[in-house]
């Protein structure tokens, strides 16, 4: 699991954590959805590479993700250690590379390799099925877009006369050529691979001797294409237990405030459009001796409710509104404050008569009595905050809010 990236576009929310250590839907990391997928599908050896302020993510695996010892399973980080040079990790592929003691000491004859920080269900198994019946030496998990977004994604072209081999590995192409079954279609690489483990040891031992960029998508896979041995599998056809029609064949990169604050949304939605509540295929996660949420006063307009939103154990609503929002575990709102279409991360305090907006308010931020959040964007970002171009408002970790 490729977990040591940067995540410079969730900034402020990465400037004291890693991308996949960041919160998400109130009581998980980011990180714990990619790793039910991998365990969902029955593959108990698992690496975690880090590298970028990996101490939050390292403490969250190592105290969360304990396997049975007994039967040889486990979940463990490994952060760059200069085994080979004086480098740290110079890219995703040469994270690998740098790592391949590991796959010496396991020998398996077949190796996945997924990001951390995506939001999905997905059952892995068939995708290594897949892999193993066509004999390719590669194979990409695929999903599929508009055409008109294909300049946003790294576009995978199949082969005319059979579309589970990989014809063209395009990054962000301006003018990209239609799925066969519908033009108005391409298929965008999930960043989710599977590889034959001798395959994978000499395309990032060759790569690391080349000049480019040492990245799994634009590298390796480009690599495995020029020697026709690469395939990619049709998200599509990846059928979970549990799934809904409306929730089935969802992902999302989260890789932008934007879509950070989206996906969120997506959870709150009457019928969720990504569905926590499917318990055939859990989300796993360290679950902390919270109380249950608490909702107090019940008088005029002193009243203390959330709506439409998902409220974790810990919180105190008292006599306040939430709509269309997420608080996670040990948030406190007073009186007669109001917070519609937010994301209040942990331990959040919320003063009485304030009013949040769009917002996503980073863990342990104190919001001051009467403060307003995401209503004079203006005025946001005279106090510091991060306003996007859409117009969400981002409150930094331990920044201080004044009214």
């Amino acid at each position: 699991m490729l977990a040591g990236g940067e995540g410079k576009r969730l900034m402020p929310l990465t400037a004291d954590r890693a991308k996949p250590a960041v919160p998400f839907a109130g009581i998980y990391r980011l990180i714990d959805l990619a790793l039910s997928n991998v365990v969902n599908s029955g593959y108990l050896k698992v690496v975690v590479l880090t590298q970028y302020k990996s101490h939050s993510l390292d403490a969250h695996v190592t105290k969360t993700w304990r396997m049975s010892t007994l039967l040889g399973n486990y979940v463990t980080t490994v952060p760059a250690q200069q085994r080979v040079d004086k480098n740290w990790y110079l890219g995703s592929a040469d994270a690998i590379y740098q790592s391949l003691n590991l796959i010496h000491d396991e020998r398996p004859d077949i190796v996945v390799v997924v990001g951390a920080d995506h939001v999905y269900r997905m059952d892995f198994s068939a995708m290594v099925d897949q892999h193993i019946e066509s004999g390719a030496a590669c194979t990409v998990a695929a999903i599929r877009q508009p055409i008109s977004l294909a300049n946003q994604f790294g576009v995978i072209e199949v082969d005319d006369s059979d579309p589970s081999k990989i014809a063209a590995f395009l990054e962000k192409p301006s003018d990209p050529k239609g799925l066969p079954d519908n033009p108005d279609e391409v298929l965008a690489s999930m960043g989710n691979y599977v590889f034959t483990a001798s395959a994978l040891e000499e395309a990032v031992t060759t790569d690391r001797e080349t000049d480019s960029n040492h990245d799994m998508g634009g590298d390796i896979v480009p690599y495995f294409v020029g020697r026709g041995e690469a395939g990619v599998y049709d998200f599509k056809d990846n059928d979970v237990p549990g799934a809904t029609e409306r929730d089935r064949g969802y992902w999302r990169d989260v890789g932008t405030i934007e879509s950070y604050y989206d996906a969120h949304m997506d959870l709150i939605s009457i019928h969720p459009v990504f569905n926590l509540y499917n318990y055939e295929w859990p989300i796993y996660t360290q679950h902390s001796p919270y109380p249950p949420a608490k909702f107090v006063h019940g008088s005029g307009d002193r009243i203390g409710e959330a709506l439409n939103s998902a409220v974790s154990p810990g919180v105190v609503v008292s006599g306040a509104h939430i709509y269309a929002s997420v608080l996670s575990p040990l948030v406190h709102v007073h009186s007669y404050a109001s917070i519609q279409g937010s994301v209040l991360l942990d331990g959040v305090e919320v003063g009485r008569h304030a009013q949040i907006r769009r917002a996503i308010i980073d863990k342990n931020v104190v919001i001051p009595e009467g403060c307003q959040i995401g209503i004079d964007h203006e005025h946001d970002r005279a106090r510091g905050f991060h306003v996007t171009e859409t117009g969400i408002v981002v409150v930094g970790k331990g920044q201080v809010v004044t009214r």
